[in-house]
Formats: structure tokens, C-alpha cells, sequence
């Protein structure tokens, strides 16, 4: 599978430690650190987990070329290389648990199975857009879909996260509320308040940190004082671990535990996902902070797609031809989205005083 290298930048300037004496084998946590584990999918959870993550890398790519030609405005954060976190948690949860997360959301909305043109409208500020043409890219919210928004101040999902799942607590029901988060967004005060609180009252919440090793264009270690981010709670007792958030069955054995815990009364949660985003930290974001190699180095050897490629040819249940196949498919429904955020109308000024306050 090839995808291009748009938006990896050049050099490095400065010495610091080198990728790959931190995090180059993504799949490999700690040295000593024992296996992780791994779920077992049959032949039609790993082809349901291709064609997923499949489908946001070809939205994302296609998203990346209408902003190049002015289709998209403002900010647009890509989450090609980060795939296999979200679809590996999906796949871990049920019918009315919630989803929220910060900015980088795309994938989120379409793992959640929020429709690829509604997203894709609202990407380029048009009617049929899911918050109809006025919240952009990271503006989108979806109550029948369990998708309580994408918010851009950076740790804002977590508190919100942590409301969602006091009302689960305080309804009674079972439910348990993912909330997503980057490893940019790990100081944050607010972050800690949260956990605190969740872990007070025994919040049905999973903490998710996306750690794709760059907080805009900083990396983890020159920010963070520790970098093991699955140990934030520890001062809290709240239990965490780090998952290769490259290896979507990882995603998903990691999630089903944590979910279970949750879901039976034991409170919140937290995994550190150690994944890798492949472009920049937005569209507007040349990345010369790292080198075109480290990126390279990352596609090659752990690409979270190309990985259940591999084993569904190697299985025997699925050749190339059907693989090719659901590419074809996945880009088919990618350029009907693309054409339609081209050609829907844009909102009606009239817009500009709706949804500003719920009237009973």
C-alpha cells in the first residue's frame, strides 16, 4: 500500500535523542516489558478492521488534498498513522457507550459511523454538513452515533468526558465514555482534575491518550518531565498501561479489559496509546521539526494498516484481488463525499442565529 509523503518535513536542527531510541519499534513497549496482548480476531474482525481503517486513511488523504486546493479552511488535523487506536477501541465497546475527543477527530466521526459526506461537507462549511455548515473541522457532534463532539482547546474532552460519565453513574446505566486526548494535552490542569474527581465518585470513564510522540511540533520527552504517560494516574490509584496503538488487535484486547473494568463499578482507567502520525500536526504544519526518514522508518516497518494487510494474505481467507477490491470500494464512497462538499450549497445566512440556545 503506497501513500504519499505530503506534509513530512526535512531536517532536524539541534541535537536531541534520535526516534528510535524512544519509540522506533512502537510494537515493543519497554524492553523488558512482558508481551502484550493480543486479541483474536477471526478472518471477519481483521477484514472489518482493514476496511475501517482503510476508510479514514483515504478520507484523511482526500481531506489533505481539498484543503491544498482551498476547499478547506481554517485548521485540519489529519489522523493518518493513528487508525488502529480508534477502531481497536470501537471494536471494544457497545451499543450507548460514548466517544469524545479533542481536535484531531476525523476518524473518530467515521469510526463512530457518522456519515463520510455529512463530515466531509462540514469540512468545507456547506448544508448537509453534520453541524450544517458551521463548526468545521473540529466542530462535529453526533448524539444517535454515541459522538459527543470534537473540541478544539486542547484537554477540553477530558472534563467533558468525565460529566459524561458522571451522568452514566448518576442514571445508573452501563455505560462507559471513551475519552480521547494526546500526549500535547497530558499536562494540562484540567486533565488531573478530571482524574481526581473520576476516580472519587468511580466514574465509568476510559482515558485514552493518543501519544503519537508530538505535541504540535515538540517532542514528548523535551515537554513531558516523565514519559510514560499510562502512570499519570498512579497518584490517583488509577490504573493505566501502554498499548501499541500501532496493532489494532493490541487496541482491542487492551479495550475490552479496561472497558470491563469500567463497566463493573471499578472506576476509570487510563491507556496510553504509543502511535505515530505521519503528516504534520495540522495542514499548516511543514513538520521540519523531524526528519523525513524518521516517518519513513514508521510506514515501513509498523504501518497499522499494511500490518493486517500482510496477515489477511498470509491467513488465505482474502487475496490481493478482494483487498484491492475493498480499496476500491472505500475510495468510491471517499470521492461521492468529496464531490458532494463541493457541490452542496453553502448555509443560508439565516443559520447564523441557529442553534445558539435550546428553546423548550
Amino acid at each position: 500500500m503506497t501513500v504519499s509523503n505530503d506534509g513530512v518535513g526535512g531536517g532536524v536542527s539541534g541535537a536531541r535523542p534520535s526516534f528510535a531510541s524512544e519509540a522506533a519499534n512502537l510494537a515493543a513497549h519497554q524492553p523488558d516489558d512482558p508481551v502484550p496482548d493480543i486479541a483474536g480476531f477471526t478472518p471477519e474482525e481483521e477484514r472489518h478492521a482493514y476496511r475501517e481503517m482503510l476508510l479514514i486513511r483515504r478520507f484523511e488523504e482526500k481531506a489533505g488534498q481539498l484543503y491544498g486546493m482551498g476547499f478547506i479552511g481554517g485548521f485540519c488535523h489529519l489522523y493518518i498513522g493513528q487508525e488502529a487506536v480508534v477502531v481497536g477501541m470501537q471494536m471494544a465497546i457497545g451499543e450507548g457507550d460514548q466517544v469524545i475527543t479533542g481536535y484531531r477527530d476525523h476518524g473518530h466521526m467515521l469510526a463512530c459511523g457518522m456519515d463520510p459526506k455529512g463530515v466531509m461537507a462540514e469540512l468545507t462549511g456547506r448544508r448537509g454538513g453534520l453541524s450544517r455548515g458551521k463548526g468545521g473541522s473540529m466542530h462535529m457532534f453526533s448524539v444517535e452515533e454515541g459522538f459527543y463532539g470534537g473540541h478544539g482547546i486542547v484537554g477540553a474532552s477530558v472534563p467533558l468526558g468525565t460529566g459524561l460519565a458522571f451522568a452514566n453513574r448518576y442514571k445508573g446505566n452501563d455505560r462507559v465514555c471513551l475519552t480521547y486526548f494526546g500526549d500535547g494535552a497530558a499536562n494540562q490542569g484540567q486533565v488531573y482534575e478530571s482524574f481526581n474527581m473520576a476516580k472519587l465518585w468511580k466514574l465509568p470513564v476510559l482515558y485514552i491518550i493518543e501519544n503519537n510522540q508530538y505535541g504540535m511540533g515538540t517532542r514528548i520527552d523535551r515537554a513531558s518531565s516523565t514519559t510514560d504517560l499510562s502512570q499519570r494516574g498512579r497518584s490517583f490509584d488509577i490504573p493505566g498501561e501502554q498499548v501499541d496503538g500501532m496493532d489494532v488487535r493490541a487496541v482491542k484486547a487492551a479495550g475490552d479489559k479496561a472497558v470491563q473494568w469500567a463497566r463493573d463499578g471499578n472506576g476509570p482507567y487510563i491507556l496510553e496509546m504509543l502511535t505515530y502520525r505521519y503528516r504534520g500536526h495540522s495542514m499548516s504544519d511543514p513538520a521540519k521539526y523531524r526528519s523525513k526518514e524518521e516517518v519513513q522508518k514508521i510506514r515501513q516497518e509498523n504501518d497499522p494498516i499494511e500490518r493486517v494487510r500482510i496477515r489477511l494474505v498470509a491467513s488465505g481467507h482474502f487475496s490481493e484481488e478482494a483487498l484491492k477490491d475493498i480499496d476500491k470500494e472505500v475510495r468510491a464512497i471517499v470521492n461521492e463525499a468529496a464531490e458532494f462538499s463541493q457541490s452542496d450549497p453553502e448555509p443560508d445566512p439565516s443559520e447564523l442565529t441557529t442553534d445558539v440556545l435550546i428553546e423548550n
